[in-house]
């Protein structure tokens, strides 16, 4: 996502701020934080919270001392102690919801390794921060080829710099444990800088890279989500998701975390629910659960040896019926209790699951004839053929019967013959010539 003060460049080309997640006014959605106390005066007698959250390259957070009392915003570019040098970041959160998020991720105040803000950074330190981002990019490929060279089972996806560019930090991937000692010999040499290789698992090489889910959006995991938390199967089966792991897998490979969010939901929702291994004894016989519906709150029960025939209960009607089976009280058969439910049921989702109909925006179509010109002519001729009176076919028959047939219309003349009129002419003549002889 775009910052909403980039600018434009040259020749209408875009310029943005360049700083791939990290812009100055915090508008390219990265781990953006919305600090709902701004607006909120702080009590007298009580100081302003000297710790501040600072942000660094693609996600990496983390809360600095206020030691020289500073007077810093969100946007502000600051050197912050590192383990050794300095280091450049920019500010993400001050004020007293700095507290609520160190004791949310369980940070302590003044413990004994905590880091400070030295000053803000000057704009030699900027030109430094920059320079040594641009370099990133072309020493991650030179990292992958000379990684390729030593044949080593590990992928690099993401290097950074420290802010004085005194260090460089290599992110890797590996299933198994990779022996590098080879590989950094031939970094240190290649790149003339400190290198320190750092392992991380799939989700956080996801969220460095990030990318667009199959949702459309930007991932959570680069955008807003900081915790990882486990995602089993389990939470698919509970939402009844079909396993199929390429529709419940993400980018990182692995199940998505968006499974854990209704998850809650599902399992209030399932409480009302009886287990579907609990089986219902009638006098007709024994019936087995085949489908749930949480949002509708059905069941579907079949009888052993009728596995066709589906009848469907309520969730309370099926709890009754396992009290019965447990006070071991008679029970005719299902049937009685399905024919209590009301057919045309309207299911109100605002009330089950915190869900809503998601056809409710939809416009009601009409039905609309779509015919071609053919058939529309078929069915106007079979109707005036079938509308004319008898007499009216009958004399159409005749002047259809009577009309020359195309052969006898198309016939050709015949062509008379040039000198036709002259031999007639020739006879006259001789007729009418005296006789000399007589």
């Amino acid at each position: 996502m775009a910052c909403g003060n980039c600018g434009t460049g040259a020749d209408g080309q875009p310029k943005g701020c360049k700083n791939n997640g990290t812009c100055g006014t915090d508008g390219c959605n990265k781990l953006t934080v919305f600090d709902w106390l701004s607006n909120m005066a702080i009590p007298e007698g009580q100081e302003v919270f000297k710790y501040v959250e600072v942000r660094f390259k693609n996600g990496r957070k983390d809360y600095y001392k206020n030691t020289e009392n500073l007077t810093l915003s969100i946007g502000d570019i600051v050197a912050t102690q590192a383990a050794s040098g300095h280091d450049i970041g920019m500010v993400t959160l001050t004020g007293e919801l700095v507290r609520v998020q160190m004791k949310r991720k369980k940070v302590l105040e003044d413990r004994e390794d905590t880091l400070k803000i030295y000053r803000k950074a000057s704009q030699k330190d900027i030109d430094i921060w920059t320079k040594a981002r641009e370099r990133e990019e072309p020493m991650k490929v030179k990292a992958r080829q000379i990684a390729i060279r030593l044949d080593l089972q590990m992928k690099i996806s993401d290097i950074e710099f420290q802010g004085d560019a005194s260090k460089a930090t290599f992110y890797y991937t590996a299933e198994d444990r990779v022996d590098f000692r080879q590989l950094i010999k031939e970094f240190a040499q290649e790149f003339r800088t400190r290198i320190e290789m750092k392992q991380i698992g799939l989700r956080q090489e996801a969220a460095r890279l990030g990318g667009i889910g199959s949702c459309g959006r930007e991932l959570c995991c680069s955008t807003w989500l900081t915790d990882f938390r486990s995602v089993t199967t389990g939470a698919a089966r509970y939402q009844q998701l079909s396993l199929n792991p390429q529709k419940l897998a993400g980018q990182c490979g692995k199940l998505k975390c968006c499974l854990n969010y209704e998850l809650d939901s599902y399992l209030d929702a399932l409480k009302a629910f009886p287990k579907t291994d609990v089986k219902l004894y009638t006098k007709k016989g024994t019936a087995v659960c085949q489908k749930i519906d949480i949002f509708q709150g059905f069941l579907w029960y079949a009888y052993e040896g009728e596995w066709m025939n589906w009848h469907k209960l309520e969730a309370a009607q099926a709890n009754e019926i396992i009290r019965l089976n447990k006070a071991k009280e008679p029970v005719a058969s299902l049937e009685e209790f399905a024919s209590e439910l009301i057919p045309d049921t309207k299911i109100d989702f605002g009330n089950v699951v915190g869900q809503d109909s998601l056809t409710r925006f939809d416009k009601p179509k009409t039905p609309t004839k779509r015919r071609n010109n053919r058939s529309r002519n078929k069915k106007r001729a079979t109707t005036t053929t079938t509308n004319k009176p008898q007499e009216q076919k009958k004399t159409d028959q005749k002047r259809t019967a009577s009309r020359p047939t195309q052969k006898t219309a198309q016939k050709p003349a015949q062509k008379s013959k040039p000198n036709a009129k002259r031999s007639n002419n020739r006879r006259n003549r001789q007729k009418n010539k005296p006789n000399n002889d007589a």
